[in-house]
């Protein structure tokens, strides 16, 4: 008598607190979503493509396409990610990329290549360009004197002005939000970088992305990714939120 009562509470539960998908159904691990289809498919052409597994590449940058991610964005993506994984990981990706649009050119699919990046005419030199870039994605400026490595080694905190922030941030084919959302995947799934992910993380949640959203991106690292990945990145988002109390 009482079977039917609870399935019922469980029934209205399950289909009023919203859409609950399983990360992968033959792990049997559920939670509600807050990142779409889209975002997800983002979050996995930058991991795999970072630590080069590229068989499920392809299967994410299918489900990219297809989930309303642009060639020109998905490509931009691949770019992107080379400066915190390096040039090997991007082209290889890339190279992949080619294949994926291949196959589907072939069985009549037409992808929308989307808008390139527009002309830069900001005459500004491109430290300072730089530098009002890095302003505008974290939040504050960054004027106080050098630490850390930007003392150790000032040439590469010219690097990261220079290249980085200004030749390319000022590309207008991914906006500062979704960089940020390549940026932790890549470093969650390249590993052993917890400093600089915690940061970014960080600017995750300055650029919009919410605390809700950030705890699904680890629980897709670990159920796509890896387990130590997604644990991981859950241990660095959890010191995170803590130290923001």
């Amino acid at each position: 008598m009482h079977i039917p009562i609870v399935f019922s509470a469980f029934s209205f539960l399950f289909f009023t607190v919203g859409v609950i998908n399983p990360v992968n159904a033959s792990e049997g691990t559920w939670f509600q979503e807050t990142l779409t289809e889209k975002d997800k498919s983002l979050i996995l052409v930058a991991s795999y493509t970072a630590n080069g597994n590229l068989k499920k590449l392809k299967s994410a940058l299918n489900d990219g396409l297809d989930n309303g991610w642009t060639v020109n964005e998905l490509k931009e993506a691949i770019v992107y990610l080379y400066t915190y994984c390096g040039f090997p990981r991007s082209i290889r990706g890339l190279q992949t990329f080619i294949t994926v649009l291949d196959d589907r050119k072939a069985k009549g699919i037409k992808d929308i290549w989307g808008p390139k990046a527009s002309p830069i005419k900001d005459e500004r030199a491109k430290y300072d360009r730089g530098k009002a870039n890095l302003y505008k994605l974290v939040g504050t400026k960054l004027d106080g004197p050098k630490k850390g490595y930007a003392q150790f080694s000032p040439e590469i905190e010219v690097f990261l002005k220079e290249h980085l922030f200004a030749d390319i941030f000022e590309r207008d084919v991914l906006t500062y939000k979704e960089r940020e959302l390549v940026t932790i995947s890549v470093i969650a799934s390249i590993q052993k970088a917890e400093p600089m992910l915690r940061s970014h993380m960080n600017i995750c949640l300055i650029q919009g992305w919410t605390e809700a959203q950030l705890h699904d991106f680890t629980k897709i690292i670990k159920h796509r990714v890896g387990k130590q990945e997604g644990n991981d990145a859950q241990t660095v988002l959890n010191e995170l939120l803590q130290s923001k109390k």
